[in-house]
């Protein structure tokens, strides 16, 4: 039995289309999977060049944004750019702090403290900033939320610019201007831009007005660490960010980045997405999940090698400890959780949870359970709950159907936070307990795999690897390609892992051997049977400075 729906594409006709004529059968079959049928969307798509970038200005209020920042500049204001503590709301700091900083701008960043002020404008902290002469308040990758403290920022004295991505309230901050794709009326045409993202796209209108747009290109590495590290959509003008940040990243990384690199044993001139998502990018969010977010902040804008290297080896053993916290409270979360029964909407709370890891935790639940999950850290008046959910369950408008119980909430669809008084969390976990109870009846709780294409082994040994490629980078909205191969031969089984947690295979089918891993699925029923239907990404192994093809192996089930 398989862990997965598994839901195969349509495969295009034999005879394809004229706009298929000189495509390969192959990527023509996996443009098409991604809604690009047109030769010109393609050639954008594929090109992944500043073509896909689109005007600044077609983002609400971004006139009035860049024209508050350069009567700033004229004026010497002192200019605060206030960020978030995660990846992005860093490296979206750091490329207005640059930007602004290069035209001779006096700019200081703020990040808030996760566990003493917690995400987006905190009143008491922008008290201090007007005390300290700031005059002009520059949101990046939050706000938009921010009512109430935007309000108070104006009786201050101070004017708030808000950049940021996530979705708005029904009441939109009195800013002097909001710049966001996501707000009513937007034509912006894409709301796929992280919060890094959208900070660029206001240094772009900036510099256009100034004339000094190449300096825009000096800080797109941070975008496209950005980007990936907050898993925005890999479409659009996403693409040239991605590939024009790494570009640079692999042939001049900045003094932190490269230190970064070499603690983490990367290999420097080959960081792709996934090495960024999965080992620099967690490492950057470990300051702000443990400590002081301001301290990756000072590793990306750092031009002092030494200071470089002592931020980077700090960073990396953060995130080690991050790991044994993840990891401890993770057992605990899956032992609540299954002990209530695995409910349609999984919600687990204990002071024991730390409030920086919540958010890894309640995504692996949902990942594991293909289940909502909220994971709520306890204090004694206030808790902070951090969510994740699936496609199914939009988990941002489940908070707002009980805002009156919350003090402050914000996210999207997949991913979402809240603070509440602890004494109203019985309430609002009943509630939501029963939404999702109502919203999920008759559904399938299991994860559905999309698949590319049915395709045999022997096929693979032509240019699939190259045809895939060109579709990077990869991410939410473009996955990696996934593939099906039925009836395989098992010539070799065997477990890996200190708990057997995963299984490494050598199959053949048709003369064509194959090896091929399957993580986290070492307990599958079925992995004995001799023959199986595989559903598997192809990739590249790096192992001792070899590199060579294999299958990483997503589902299975027995032949029939």
């Amino acid at each position: 039995m398989s862990h997965c729906r598994w839901n195969v594409l349509p495969p295009l006709p034999e005879t394809g289309t004229p706009d298929d004529r000189g495509c390969p059968p192959l990527l023509a079959q996996l443009l098409a999977n991604r809604g690009l049928i047109g030769p010109e969307e393609r050639r954008a798509f594929l090109g992944r060049d500043a073509s896909l970038l689109r005007d600044p200005h077609r983002l609400p209020d971004m006139a009035k944004a860049a024209g508050r920042l350069y009567r700033a500049l004229l004026a010497g204001e002192k200019v605060c750019v206030y960020g978030d503590f995660d990846a992005d709301g860093i490296t979206a700091t750091a490329v207005l702090v640059e930007g602004l900083t290069a035209l001779g701008g006096t700019a200081v960043p703020y990040i808030p403290h996760r566990q003493t002020e917690g995400h987006g404008l905190q009143t008491a902290a922008l008290k201090r900033l007007r005390e300290q002469g700031v005059n002009l308040v520059v949101t990046v990758d939050c706000g938009v939320t921010d009512v109430a403290e935007v309000k108070k920022a104006r009786s201050l004295g101070m004017d708030v610019v808000v950049t940021d991505h996530h979705s708005p309230l029904d009441e939109i901050p009195a800013a002097a201007a909001v710049v966001d794709a996501k707000l009513p009326g937007s034509a912006y045409g894409f709301t796929g831009l992280a919060g890094c993202g959208v900070a660029w796209k206001l240094l772009h209108a900036l510099l256009k007005m100034v004339g000094r747009e190449e300096l825009l290109d000096d800080v797109v590495d941070l975008v496209a660490i950005g980007t990936v590290a907050d898993l925005s959509p890999a479409l659009d003008e996403n693409r040239y960010l991605v590939t024009r940040g790494l570009e640079r990243i692999n042939a001049a990384p900045r003094p932190g980045l490269r230190e970064l690199i070499n603690v983490t044993g990367c290999e420097a001139g080959a960081i792709s997405a996934d090495r960024i998502g999965w080992i620099l990018a967690p490492c950057l969010n470990a300051a702000g999940r443990l400590a002081d977010g301001l301290t990756g902040f000072n590793l990306l804008t750092t031009r002092d090698d030494r200071e470089a290297q002592e931020l980077a080896v700090w960073l990396a053993r953060k995130n080690e400890e991050r790991q044994r916290l993840t990891a401890s409270a993770l057992a605990r979360a899956r032992e609540s959780v299954l002990a209530a029964g695995l409910p349609p909407l999984l919600i687990t709370a204990s002071h024991e949870y730390p409030m920086g890891v919540a958010g890894l935790v309640a995504g692996r639940l949902t990942d594991e359970f293909y289940r909502p999950a909220i994971v709520v850290h306890t204090a004694g008046s206030v808790s902070h709950g951090s969510c994740r959910s699936i496609p199914e369950f939009d988990i941002i408008a489940a908070l707002g159907r009980f805002d009156g119980l919350m003090t402050r909430y914000g996210g999207h669809a997949a991913a979402a936070g809240f603070t509440l008084p602890t004494s109203r969390m019985p309430q609002l976990q009943e509630g939501l307990a029963r939404l999702a109870e109502e919203q999920l009846s008759g559904v399938e709780l299991l994860p559905r795999l999309d698949i590319d294409a049915r395709i045999t082994l022997p096929e693979l040994t032509g240019d699939a690897w190259e045809q895939t490629r060109r579709l990077a980078p990869f991410g939410m909205g473009n996955p990696v390609p996934i593939f099906l191969s039925e009836t395989v031969e098992v010539l070799e089984r065997r477990t890996m892992g200190a708990g057997g947690d995963h299984l490494r295979f050598r199959l053949r089918q048709s003369g064509s051997v194959w090896t091929a891993v399957a993580f986290r699925l070492g307990n599958h029923a079925d992995s004995n049977a001799p023959l199986l239907d595989i559903v598997y990404n192809l990739e590249e192994d790096n192992w001792n400075g070899r590199r060579r093809l294999r299958l990483n192996i997503l589902d299975f089930k027995p032949s029939h």
